[in-house]
């Protein structure tokens, strides 16, 4: 493929990755609608349905429901960050159709690895926390906690560095890429990895306020998006993370000032 069709199909490749953007975004929304509901918890919190089998249904069959929707929520949430790279390996590369296809699935792979520790980690949290009163009143200095974790990582070198490759690609695609079907799913998995490097900590941020609430899903893709693409994304990415901190930081202490009853 020449330099001058690889151009030609950009509009095509964005027009397609917008249909499929918001055909999954439509999908994220029921799916959010039909996990919905919540459980008052011992220590003050809600804990979500999200993580619980439907009455009848197996663990396995309520594991594969999350994933299922936890990869369509990726697809909604990363792909507009992900088209850059796309459109940069067809347009220097001349990668065949198929071939963006596979670096887009291996990207996703890794965003699905995400999902299943994400799942292991919450249903261990919330099974802990209905079979023992104490692990429920942890929970909320803990979200608040990780919290404080999340924006101080959005502040170090870590997160400069993996930020940085995703907003500057090219090097590491010249250096790395390799003709054919395995060539472009190594490159997906390598560049997924170094998005998730990136991005979980907004992830945690999500998964530990309310991993289907559709304001902060919304919220967190935005910010994801706009930290690659905008000039002053290193920036945002740091007021993000003091954001963070200090919201954190409230939830902590702002229990201990309360008067006691």
């Amino acid at each position: 493929m020449s330099a001058r069709p690889a151009a030609s199909a950009a509009p095509g490749i964005v027009a397609a990755a917008l249909v499929v953007t918001a055909g999954c975004w439509i999908a994220t929304v029921y799916g959010a609608r039909a996990m919905a509901g919540s459980m008052h918890m011992p220590g003050g919190w809600a804990m979500s349905m999200t993580w619980m089998a439907m009455p009848g249904q197996s663990a396995a069959a309520a594991a594969l429901m999350f994933l299922s929707m936890w990869e369509v929520m990726m697809v909604a949430m990363m792909l507009p960050s992900a088209l850059p790279m796309v459109l940069l390996v067809r347009g220097l590369r001349a990668a065949r159709p198929q071939e963006s296809a596979l670096l887009l699935a291996g990207y996703f792979i890794v965003w699905l690895a995400f999902g299943v520790v994400a799942y292991a980690f919450g249903l261990g949290v919330v099974t802990a926390a209905m079979r023992f009163e104490a692990v429920s009143r942890v929970v909320p200095p803990a979200t608040a906690v990780a919290l404080v974790l999340a924006g101080t990582y959005q502040c170090t070198p870590w997160k400069r560095a993996c930020l940085a490759h995703c907003r500057r690609p090219l090097s590491f695609l010249m250096a790395s890429w390799r003709p054919g079907a395995a060539g472009a799913l190594a490159l997906g998995v390598r560049h997924g990895a170094y998005c998730a490097a990136c991005c979980w900590a907004l992830m945690a941020m999500q998964l530990v306020i309310g991993v289907m609430n559709l304001p902060l899903m919304a919220a967190v893709a935005d910010v994801i998006f706009v930290e690659k693409v905008w000039r002053h994304g290193e920036a945002l990415a740091i007021v993000v993370g003091m954001v963070s901190v200090v919201v954190g930081l409230v939830l902590l202490v702002a229990p201990l000032m309360l008067p006691a009853h």
